[in-house]
């Protein structure tokens, strides 16, 4: 369904990383992996609701969801390959590139894609790396590995400054990394000589709804291009458990206007036009 200020727009790509609030690498020195398990997970109920947002504006998007939550909650890829959506890997186990070397990449990329797929019975096209974790001039081995298990294009570089991630200097649209593999930035816009965020994530929590939809629409409309759109599903969680201990800093990233990220997501889709990544880059490309 587009509505009718739609006609002619370009296509935007929505895409969900599917991961839990315990599973956030900012998290990761106060949450023990081995305790996973352990802690209440909500992605179900998350998944589901956002299905649900969709569904009404006939929106279809992509999905990079975790083996780890794949595997315990088979039927969350089952009912994103049902309703239309996209299905694409996020790795196994949400570490991050720049903590592995090749072989530990490779072998979470390729598990999580064959376990991803011989679940839910389609192809897993697209990888993101968890934090966005490809971030540095020496780690185009993990394209390569990325190439070498099957994947057709990569969303796992946002070419901004910041203290978790990101290669500044990166091209800021689509562009082949290792062929065939095409990798598909996070979008960001050019000012003032440097790239600044407008993907989605925190930043769309933190900024004005105005702003984010200007961004969009500068990058629609100045460079032509597709912007790639992303959030979580925690982060449309208000009662999601508080994790203690934390840095203010960290805190305030993780929760800053979780209770307007519902509504905010909700204006986004009817205001522009989204689809899935592989419909959007992958079109006609011959590998």
């Amino acid at each position: 369904m587009t509505s009718p200020h739609h006609a002619g727009a370009i296509t935007n790509a929505l895409t969900i990383d599917v991961e839990d609030y315990f599973q956030v690498s900012a998290f990761a020195p106060h949450i023990n992996r081995a305790d996973w398990d352990r802690c209440e997970c909500r992605v179900e109920r998350n998944i589901a609701r956002i299905l649900e947002l969709l569904e009404p504006q006939g929106v279809k998007a992509t999905f990079f969801t975790l083996g780890w939550i794949a595997e315990r909650y088979p039927a969350i890829v089952r009912d994103i390959v049902a309703n239309g959506h996209e299905l694409a890997s996020h790795g196994y186990g949400h570490l991050r590139a720049s903590d592995q070397d090749a072989g530990a990449f490779f072998a979470d990329i390729q598990h999580a894609k064959t376990l991803l797929e011989d679940l839910s019975g389609a192809a897993v096209n697209g990888y993101r790396a968890p934090s966005f974790s490809i971030c540095t001039g020496n780690h185009h081995w993990a394209f390569e590995c990325l190439a070498r298990a099957g994947y057709r294009y990569s969303s796992s570089i946002y070419p901004i400054k910041h203290d978790h991630y990101g290669m500044p200097d990166a091209p800021r649209f689509a562009h082949v990394t290792h062929a065939p593999l095409l990798e598909v930035p996070a979008t960001t816009i050019r000012a003032f000589d440097r790239n600044w965020p407008a993907s989605g994530g925190g930043y769309f929590r933190l900024m004005p709804y105005a702003l984010s939809h200007r961004l969009i629409k500068r990058v629609n409309q100045r460079d032509g291009e597709a912007a790639v759109f992303y959030f979580h599903p925690w982060e449309i969680d208000t009662e999601q458990p508080r994790v203690p201990g934390i840095s203010a800093k960290t805190r305030f990233r993780h929760y800053v206007n979780i209770h307007r990220m519902e509504n905010r997501i909700k204006r986004l889709i009817i205001d522009f036009r989204w689809g899935r990544m592989d419909h959007i880059f992958l079109a006609g490309r011959q590998d």
